[in-house]
Parts: C-alpha cells; structure tokens; sequence
C-alpha cells in the first residue's frame, strides 16, 4: 500500500508541477500580456476596482487595498484617459516572472507617454496572473 501511495504521489508531483512563464515565446506571452493590459486600461479608466483587480495573483491582492487604490483612481489623472492599444517596447524574463513593457499614452495629460510596466508569472494552480503593474 505504502508503494502504491508513493507512486500517486510521484504522479501528482509530474502532473502538479510549477510552470515557468519565462521558457514560453514572446508571442506567447504577448498573447496574454496584451488582453490583461488592455483590461487594466479599460477598468482604470473606469474606475472599475473589481475588474480591475481580477487577472492579480493573491500576492497582489493581498498588496492591492480596496479602499487606497480608490483613493488613487479618484486623485490621480493618470488612471483616467488612458489610450487603448499600447506600444510593445520589449520583455525582460527574470526567475520565474516576465516583465512586459509598453509604451502607453494618455489623452487627458501634457507630454502624455508614459512607461507601463506588467509582470506576469503562474500562480500556484498554474495560471496566468499579474504579479505587477505600474505606470510611471
């Protein structure tokens, strides 16, 4: 019985094994990054904390509170006026997350590019999730 268990367990482990987002492509990656940078646009300009929020890992929930980022779309002029369609500037893959970068404008702002910056890596069910994002 002890053998059998061992042997369920080794199966698991294959099966149940962490991927790592930096050994897909580029084209890959970008297949993801894309649609989840274009929700983040979408829902800050929104001011949608809720969709804006659901492509997170948990690390970046537990980081993301409700009630500051609220603050942060009623305050900041960068969160609303977004442009849709950001320019890809390039990836940087380091251990197990990638870092996407592109070139985003903002229709609402003077001297309106800014640099956007999404890392993307597999949470523990191996999905893809967003495990940070900035605009700066």
């Amino acid at each position: 019985m002890l053998s059998v268990y061992s042997g369920l367990k080794k199966n698991n482990l294959a099966k149940n094994k962490k991927m790592n987002i930096i050994e897909k492509t580029d084209e890959e990656i970008l297949a993801v990054a894309n649609p989840f940078w274009n929700d983040l646009v979408k829902y800050s300009n929104n001011k949608n904390y809720g969709a804006f929020t659901r492509n997170f890992s948990e690390e970046m929930l537990r980081g993301a509170n409700e009630i500051e980022m609220g603050k942060q779309f009623a305050r900041s002029k960068l969160t609303k006026g977004l442009e849709k369609d950001p320019e890809y500037l390039g990836m940087i893959r380091r251990g197990e997350h990638v870092t996407v970068l592109y070139k985003q404008t903002n229709k609402n702002m003077t001297g309106n590019e800014y640099l956007g910056r999404l890392v993307l890596g597999y949470d523990e069910d191996n999905e893809i999730k967003i495990f940070g994002a900035t605009i700066f």
